[in-house]
């Protein structure tokens, strides 16, 4: 292998696990039911074959299927110290999904101001354990470390917050927790990735989803009480296997007319992404999002109209316009509390609102500039590919 060969090889699967376990001084990836070595494989074939990575994308790539190992580890030490965590019940999760840049980040932050609410703070992703009071993470290595690196990291990309803003103790997307089990749609976002795509689409996301769950039990143990509120906007494609595991889920859908929200899409996904492959161009980005998000609305549609009329399922769907989530943010998570069966009490009516103006000044400000166009796609074409969704028009 030459040496620019070397540079863009990402590594094997053996090499990856004896580097995550040398990072944290554990063993146990807890090789079982979901098969991660299968789909890292499968994931690290296609990096090498499809991705076209330049060396500043082969160590992003390494960086980021290391952390996933790590984070394996991590929880599989938690779980062997604590089986009774098992327990813990995990009732009526809120679980917003959408396609992305509907408004499911602003809502998900919206849900987790209610103190009796928890999501899964970023950090807590990447060293997974029982939450820490919160008054003690600044005393805390692992937290001190990626805050710090947050941090800097938007230091550095000072235009990156009006995209999406990262902290370590934000709410972030759960799959962050797939990602141990090497099974997640966002990977699709941030390279070309073949082999990798049709793959999964064929793979089972139940074992994921369980060990998905096992991780909420670990992590929300000092905090049995309190309502889950979760967010990714790739369940659209795996909303059988979450409602295996989460058969009583209040499943909230945001809306935005896909014309706006496609274009922003691959906006995010070539600033993120754009120095880290060869093949990764904005025409690819346009079409391949297009494709695959569209499939995604179509998969999830399917099985909600088969939950919706089968009077055996315990799930509630809640759909949320783009443009009520911009115009009454407080309205629209009353409206969420209801399907709960929660009420929205004045406190928590004010905390909805200070997250809401939070979100919208400083750092965190929207700016976010974008066409169509950049990314080869028309108005005519996401109109087609998208008939029939909700959003279209709204």
């Amino acid at each position: 292998m030459s040496d620019d060969a070397d540079r863009v090889h990402v590594g094997t699967v053996e090499d990856l696990h004896a580097s995550a376990s040398r990072a944290v001084g554990l063993e146990d990836f807890g090789d079982g039911a979901d098969a991660h070595r299968e789909a890292l494989g499968v994931l690290l074939d296609s990096l090498h074959t499809d991705a076209g990575l330049t060396p500043a994308g082969s160590k992003y790539w390494r960086s980021v299927l290391k952390s996933a190992l790590t984070a394996r580890l991590m929880a599989n030490a938690g779980f062997a110290a604590a089986p009774e965590q098992t327990d813990v019940e995990i009732s009526r999760p809120v679980v917003v999904t959408g396609l992305p840049r509907t408004g499911t980040t602003a809502l998900h932050r919206l849900l987790g101001a209610d103190p009796a609410n928890q999501g899964l703070e970023l950090w807590l992703t990447e060293v997974p354990q029982p939450r820490p009071p919160r008054e003690s993470w600044e005393d805390d290595p692992a937290y001190v470390g990626l805050r710090d690196l947050y941090a800097g990291f938007m230091s550095e990309n000072p235009d990156y917050g009006g995209v999406h803003y990262i902290s370590a103790d934000d709410l972030e997307e759960c799959w962050q927790l797939l990602r141990q089990s090497v099974t997640s749609a966002s990977y699709e976002c941030l390279a070309r990735l073949d082999g990798y795509s049709s793959w999964l689409q064929g793979a089972d996301w139940a074992p994921a989803y369980r060990r998905h769950k096992r991780n909420l039990q670990l992590i929300g143990a000092n905090d049995p009480g309190r309502r889950w509120v979760l967010k990714n906007p790739s369940h659209l494609f795996t909303l059988d296997a979450l409602l295996e595991v989460y058969p009583d889920a209040v499943v909230v859908q945001t809306h935005r007319d896909p014309r706006k929200s496609m274009a922003s899409m691959c906006s995010l996904a070539h600033r993120t992404a754009a120095d880290w492959s060869t093949r990764f161009t904005p025409g690819y980005i346009g079409e391949s999002q297009l494709e695959m998000w569209a499939r995604g609305v179509e998969t999830f549609d399917a099985v909600r109209t088969r939950h919706e009329a089968d009077p055996a399922s315990r799930a509630t769907f809640v759909d949320v316009e783009h443009r009520e989530l911009v115009g009454d943010p407080a309205g629209v998570v009353e409206r969420v509390y209801a399907a709960a069966g929660e009420t929205l009490d004045d406190d928590v009516r004010a905390a909805v609102e200070a997250e809401n103006s939070r979100s919208l000044s400083g750092d965190r400000a929207p700016a976010h500039r974008y066409t169509l166009a950049d990314y080869g796609l028309s108005e005519a074409q996401i109109a087609e590919r998208f008939a029939g969704y909700r959003g279209l028009d709204t």
